[in-house]
């Protein structure tokens, strides 16, 4: 029996039992941090890199039976062309049919061992072998037929055959071969246009054969599930059906009789058919679209092609409008699939975008050739008004209904909204826009407005399309201005601007006919110079007139200056009226009209001076405004460049005589303003003052031999300088220490010419290198200093 001590023993054995093990514990937790402190620490050994894998096991295997298949491919077809005359008729057949019947069978167990990709080597080695053994019976017993034909029949077995092996491979083995049906699919693209060559057939039945081929394939494609078939499927649909396409488009383009043109419509009515059947059938909604919008075009093309041959060649483009526009009506079909109405809208819409790109060599010519009447400046009234308008250019042939058809295309733009909500419900019915933000109010304005600019083009060509007369050739532009100048919105006025600057082109036929435009037009735009761009467009206009009234007056250039001042100085009176951009805008156009009456005083300075004189008092006046005190600027400018001219003109050789007089009251006017007005610039205040003596003192001293005046110059610029400098002026500072600088150096050329004469031919590089050093040495230097000296001038007033 098992002795138990008593709880007072077995509780003292228990505790000596633990003491025991805290002091083992102990021991062995020292002893194991001496041993950590001794060993070194391991460094863990660097994994060795792996070489990169340029190819996957997968890829190196295909590419190998690729090549595989590809050589022995080769190999058989040298065979086959090359090595007849080794073997007899019996031994070559036997050879191909045992290798071909090896190929074909072999990927059958290859199959269900999972050697698939072998097994698809093999079988397209089969296949190749298969064309070489059809070669080979050509060869050997049908010599004598057509080769084309026995191509045509060939090609059509080797289909069968090899969309036969392929089914069979699938019914006996999962997974089934990949590579015989479509091919099957590529070789059945031959039969029916090798046929078709092989009979010697005209193009409408070669065309034909390529369109049934594509028909056949577009079925087979909506008939075949996602895969290899389908893609193959849909590649002979689009490249039979495109060759055929472009052959029927080729077709109807030269059909010079109706039943031609009647063959080759049908052939686009069956290629717009097939088309139409991919898209009413297609799942896919963007391949869908695509063939309706082709269907459609097909479809004008086809209808239109009879017409073009029938009627005369400047009905061409309408009768195209008018079948694309009937496109539309498959909006209102309800039954129709969604793609088919949306491709619908896009076929009618390219239709029309179409027509009008064939209008535009007439809206160019009409827009751009009366620029040519700039030469012939009153020349006499031309013929009719297409003579108005190729001056310079010709007028494109068989163009006499571009205005029908820019109208025509308005019409229908205008018809999709004519009441708010239709545009955007015809829209709705033909798919687009489920839930169109903001409905009508983004898109119906801009329809409007193309409408109308396909209105204002039918409308300016109508008068040389016509061959009106001249008089109505600037009637009806002249109408159209005043219509769109009344609509007041931005389109509309842009477009009258444009149709306002035609007529005043036309107009410099004659000068009756230029005085009278140009008077309208002013008048015109003057009424609603509230606007921006008719104000711009008055002066403009204004402008003009005062050239052409003074012209018609018999007038020198310098003389019509005058005449000109009118314009600026009508725009410095109406700006203060204006409001906002159109205020700046009126005052940049009267400043532009200035300077037309400047370039036609050029020539004359007694008459540019005083043409200068009076824009100066014309700007003096605009600066009395407050917002337009900056124009004071300009004002002291124009009337020191006056002074000069006149001295100029005058050949003054003293200036001082004339400008002394005007220096000292404008000097004492500066001060009277600084006095009150202590802000006031000293730029404001003394720069013209000061500017119309020193100046023209400059230039004379600059050509007078003597030294007096050079000498006085110098010293009244010293003066002027340190008065400014004097007084923290930057005005006189800057003026007087330029044109002292000035006068001292014509004072001292001739000196520095014969120094420089007398010096080596080393010594002024050498004094310009010592120069580039002593200025990289005391840069920072020399860069505080023009700090110091900006801080200033900037201090002074």
């Amino acid at each position: 029996m098992t002795h138990i001590p008593p709880p007072a023993e077995e509780l003292r054995l228990l505790d000596a039992e633990l003491f025991r093990l805290d002091a083992r514990r102990s021991q062995l937790l020292a002893r194991r941090a001496w041993l950590v402190s001794q060993l070194s620490p391991v460094r863990p050994m660097p994994a060795s890199p792996q070489p990169r894998q340029e190819t996957s096991a997968p890829s190196v295997q295909n590419i190998l039976l690729v090549l595989g298949g590809v050589l022995l491919t080769i190999a058989a077809t040298a065979f086959t062309v090359v090595s007849w005359g080794h073997l007899g008729i019996a031994g070559r057949a036997l050879v191909l049919a045992v290798v071909t019947a090896a190929s074909l069978a072999a990927p059958l167990p290859l199959l269900r061992r999972g050697l698939r990709s072998t097994a698809e080597s093999v079988a397209g080695l089969g296949l190749a072998l298969t064309v070489l053994d059809a070669y080979a019976l050509h060869r050997v017993a049908l010599a004598d037929t057509d080769g084309v034909g026995y191509a045509a029949v060939a090609s059509a077995v080797l289909a069968v055959l090899w969309a036969a092996y392929g089914f069979g491979v699938a019914r006996w083995s999962d997974p089934a071969l990949r590579l015989p049906v479509p091919a099957a699919l590529a070789v059945g693209q031959l039969p029916l246009l090798l046929w078709a060559v092989a009979a010697d057939a005209d193009p409408y039945v070669i065309t034909a054969a390529l369109l049934v081929t594509a028909a056949c394939d577009t079925v087979l494609a909506l008939r075949t599930a996602a895969g290899t078939v389908r893609v193959m499927a849909l590649t002979g649909a689009f490249g039979m059906g495109g060759w055929g396409v472009l052959a029927a488009g080729w077709l109807a383009a030269t059909a010079s009789t109706p039943a031609m043109a009647a063959r080759a419509a049908a052939l686009l009515v069956f290629a717009a058919a097939i088309a139409l059947g991919a898209a009413w059938r297609s799942p896919r909604q963007g391949l869908a679209l695509g063939t309706a919008v082709t269907a459609g075009l097909l479809l004008v093309a086809a209808l239109g092609a009879v017409p073009r041959v029938v009627l005369p060649a400047l009905w061409t483009v309408p009768v195209h409008l008018a079948l694309g526009v009937a496109l539309l009506a498959v909006v209102r079909v309800s039954r129709t699939p969604v793609p088919v109405r949306q491709g619908a809208v896009w076929a009618s819409g390219a239709v029309q975008a179409l027509a009008v790109v064939w209008t535009m060599p007439v809206v160019a010519v009409t827009l751009l050739g009366p620029v040519g009447r700039l030469a012939r400046v009153w020349s006499g009234a031309p013929a009719d008004a297409r003579a108005a308008v190729t001056a310079d250019a010709p007028w494109p042939p068989e163009t006499a209904l571009v205005p029908l058809v820019l109208g025509a295309v308005a019409a229908v733009l205008a018809l999709a909204v004519r009441e708010p909500g239709l545009g955007a419900r015809l829209f709705r019915q033909a798919g687009f826009g489920e839930g169109l933000p903001d409905g009508d109010a983004v898109w119906r304005p801009r329809v409007l407005d193309t409408a109308l600019g396909l209105v204002w083009a039918a409308l300016l060509v109508l008068p040389a399309t016509l061959e009106l007369p001249y008089l109505a050739g600037l009637a009806l532009p002249g109408a159209l201005t005043i219509a769109l100048l009344l609509r007041g919105r931005l389109v509309p006025t842009v477009l009258a601007l444009v149709t306002s600057a035609v007529l005043a082109l036309l107009s410099l036929a004659t000068e009756a006919a230029t005085l009278t435009v140009l008077a309208t037009l002013t008048v015109l735009c003057a009424a609603l110079a509230r606007r921006t761009l008719p104000a711009v467009a008055a002066t403009v206009y204004a402008t003009a007139l005062t050239c052409a009234t003074g012209a018609s007056l018999g007038w020198e250039p310098r003389y019509i200056a005058l005449l000109v001042l009118a314009v600026p100085a009508a725009a410095a009176l109406y700006a203060p009226r204006a409001e906002g951009a159109t205020r700046l805008a009126v005052e940049v156009a009267g400043a532009v009209s200035g300077l037309v009456a400047v370039g036609l005083a050029v020539t004359h300075p007694p008459m540019l001076s005083l043409v200068l004189a009076l824009l100066g008092v014309i700007a003096a006046g605009t600066a009395v405004r407050p917002d337009r005190r900056y124009a004071g600027y300009a004002a002291a400018g124009l009337f020191v460049l006056a002074s000069w001219v006149r001295l100029a003109a005058w050949e003054v050789t003293d200036p001082e005589a004339y400008t002394l007089p005007v220096t000292v009251a404008t000097l004492l006017v500066g001060r009277l303003r600084r006095r009150r007005d202590p802000q006031v610039s000293s730029w404001t205040a003394y720069g013209p003052g000061l500017a119309v003596t020193l100046v023209p003192s400059l230039v004379a001293a600059w050509a007078d031999p003597h030294w007096q005046r050079p000498l006085l110059l110098g010293l009244a610029a010293l003066a002027v300088t340190l008065l400014g400098a004097g007084n923290n002026l930057q005005a006189p500072l800057v003026l007087g220490g330029s044109v002292l600088t000035l006068d001292a150096l014509h004072e001292l050329a001739p000196y520095l010419v014969q120094v420089a004469d007398a010096l080596p031919r080393w010594v002024p590089p050498a004094l310009a290198g010592l120069l580039l050093l002593a200025l990289g040495a005391t840069y920072e230097q020399r860069l505080r200093d023009v700090r110091r000296m900006r801080d200033m001038l900037q201090g002074m007033r």
